[in-house]
Parts: C-alpha cells; structure tokens; sequence
C-alpha cells in the first residue's frame, strides 16, 4: 500500500517569523502522526532554517526549484548541489508556475531532475495541462508527453526510489477550481498506466502520484479516496497550521 505524501508549497510567501513558528507546531503535531508523510517546501531563503527547525520530525523538506548547473553567472539562482548542502533533501521540479511563468521546457525539468538525482535529492515532478488544451480536448497527450521527457532515460529502480510525480492542472492552481475526483482520477490512472508500460507494474504499483491544484480539508478526503490519487501538492492551504495539519488528516488513509 502506497503510503500518502502531503507536501507544502508555499511559493513566495512567509517570513522568518511565521516559519518558526508553523514549524515549531508541525514539529509538535508530528510527535504523534506518521499517517501520511510529509513535505514542506519554502522558499529558497528559508530552506536551512526550515532543515533545522523540522530536524527529526520525519518530514521531506525541500526547494521549489534548482538550476542544473553546479555554480555560475545565474544570478538569483541556487544550484541543485545548494539544496542538498544546506541539508535539504528533495527538490520540485517542472512545477506549472516555473513552465508558464518562467518558460521552462521539457529539456529544462530534465536537466535540473539529474542535476537534483546526482546530487542525492528526490525529485516532485509536476505535468499538468492548460484550461486550453483541457478543452481541445488535449489533456492526456500533454500530461503524458510532459511525464515521457520527466523520466525519459531513468531506470525502473530510480523512479521507484526517488520519484514522486505530481498532476496540477494549471486551470486548478490559485484559482479556486479543483479537478473533480473523477477527473483527478482519471487523468492519475492514465498516468499509472503508462508508467507500467514504460517501466513495469513493480513501478507503477510504487509509484506516489500527488494531486495539486487548490486542495483545501474540504476536499483532500474526496480526492484522496480516489485509487489512484495519493497524496497532495499543496499551495495556499498549506499557509496556514491549522488548514495544513486538517489537510494532514483529511489526508491520512480512511479518513
């Protein structure tokens, strides 16, 4: 049985202040929960202080992004080999707002996915579709041609050890809108099937695939319920301890 991930993106927001403290709760809160595992991605600045605060609690901490090269005139970047020496250990990738705001191309996520996998980092990536291309009728053959570059050339035993994927329907993200559970799942089902396609049913079965795009408490426990559906990439709601934590245990199998 795949164990659920709930993982906190919290994007450009927060401050020294506010980390502390919602990590000093979390850290609590997790003293007595090991239902789902957990993820907590902050913005860059913040990465080591969140590494120490959350030290010991079991939960993934994580950057938002990394440049594939080791160093460099990339001003305002930070280098995959930053995050791991920092202590963090994972690091997302291809997430929509860095393809749609920032132009990342399918290259782009790869080199990043092997300069995080090189350096020790497992990896979030993240496909997902346009509200445009939803309704040209073009959602599988976008999420599919996204997932095929994500892992193209990575062996069955890298993906099953080091890879979580992440479905955001970019229609879904900020806005308020969230995927039906049917419509999660059938996009998370197509995906599970072609990865047992490409690299077996051993992977496949393993294989953590999140939901993201306006997941609240209100509707983690629907979307959660769906087979396929096993865990969340978290945005706005994660902002918050309290919705976080409901979100955790909305989470959590059976709930």
């Amino acid at each position: 049985m795949r164990k659920p991930y709930i993982a906190a993106n919290w994007k450009m927001n927060l401050d020294a202040d506010a980390i502390d403290e919602f990590c000093a709760e979390l850290s609590e809160f997790l003293l007595d929960f090991d239902a789902v595992r957990v993820g907590v991605f902050p913005p860059s600045l913040y990465l080591p202080q969140v590494v120490r605060a959350l030290a010991g609690t079991g939960a993934v901490v994580g950057a938002q992004s990394c440049r594939p090269e080791a160093s460099g005139a990339f001003t305002g970047e930070i280098a995959a080999r930053m995050v791991a020496d920092v202590g963090a250990k994972a690091t997302l990738i291809g997430h929509s707002e860095r393809r749609q705001i920032f132009g990342e191309t399918d290259a782009d996520v790869v080199a990043r996915r092997d300069a995080a996998l090189a350096e020790g980092l497992d990896v979030i990536l993240c496909v997902g579709e346009t509200l445009e291309e939803r309704e040209a009728g073009r959602t599988n053959e976008v999420v599919i041609g996204q997932l095929e570059a994500a892992l193209a050339d990575l062996t069955p035993d890298v993906v099953r050890e080091r890879v979580t994927l992440a479905y955001e329907p970019v229609w879904a993200i900020g806005t308020g809108k969230t995927a039906t559970p049917d419509q999660a799942q059938e996009v998370h089902a197509s995906i599970r099937a072609r990865l047992a396609e490409g690299l077996g049913g051993e992977v496949a079965s393993a294989t953590i695939i999140q939901y993201g795009g306006s997941v609240k408490p209100d509707n983690v426990s629907e979307l959660m319920a769906c087979p396929d559906v096993d865990g969340a990439l978290v945005g706005g709601a994660s902002l918050q301890l309290e919705s976080f934590v409901a979100l955790l245990r909305g989470g959590q199998p059976g709930a």
